[in-house]
């Protein structure tokens, strides 16, 4: 699920926020390097997560480990679902303002920053964080030395399914809207 939504929002966010005023200043931000957002916001949550979250947590749980893997896992898939509600209200707003505007058909970009769209990346960022992290020291603990190996490519073909998945989902959105507008789906 997560892997699915990372497809999704690497994707139609890019589109998204191409749609967008990407001036920082003087200075205009490629949509296509928005998925470093993730990233940058990873770099920020980790150290944060090691050092006020994790101790706390500890103190609540009296455990070495502050939360277990899965707890982490499912914590994580949870933060995936705040991103997808986040990225539906972000394009909410955005299709508002162009009916606002009377941009839905402009190629001028609309008067809404793209930072909205980093909002939803902090929380896929989050999402990332603990899911990923946790599935792989769920991995490494309760896996024997000798499938390591294996554990860590099911968490790539995670990645590889979440993907597909998203191309199936889009190819099925592609045929129902074409079929809703009256047009033929080939």
């Amino acid at each position: 699920m997560l892997n699915c939504c990372l497809a999704q929002l690497s994707t139609f966010s890019i589109q998204q926020s191409s749609t967008m005023d990407t001036n920082l200043g003087s200075f205009k931000v490629p949509p296509a390097s928005l998925p470093v957002f993730p990233g940058l916001f990873i770099m920020v949550l980790a150290p944060m997560y090691d050092y006020a979250i994790l101790p706390f947590a500890r103190k609540i749980t009296r455990t070495k480990t502050g939360i277990t893997h899965l707890q982490r896992i499912g914590t994580g898939l949870v933060l995936s679902i705040v991103a997808m509600a986040v990225a539906a209200l972000v394009e909410t707003k955005r299709k508002k303002t162009a009916l606002i505007h009377g941009l839905t058909d402009s190629t001028e970009p609309l008067p809404i920053t793209f930072l909205w769209v980093a909002l939803q990346y902090l929380f896929l960022g989050s999402a990332d964080l603990f899911t990923l992290a946790g599935m792989m020291e769920f991995f490494f603990t309760e896996v024997p030395w000798s499938m390591r190996s294996l554990a860590t490519a099911l968490s790539w073909a995670s990645l590889a399914m979440g993907y597909y998945s998203n191309t199936v989902l889009e190819s099925a959105m592609m045929d129902v809207d074409s079929s809703a507008d009256g047009c033929s789906a080939a």
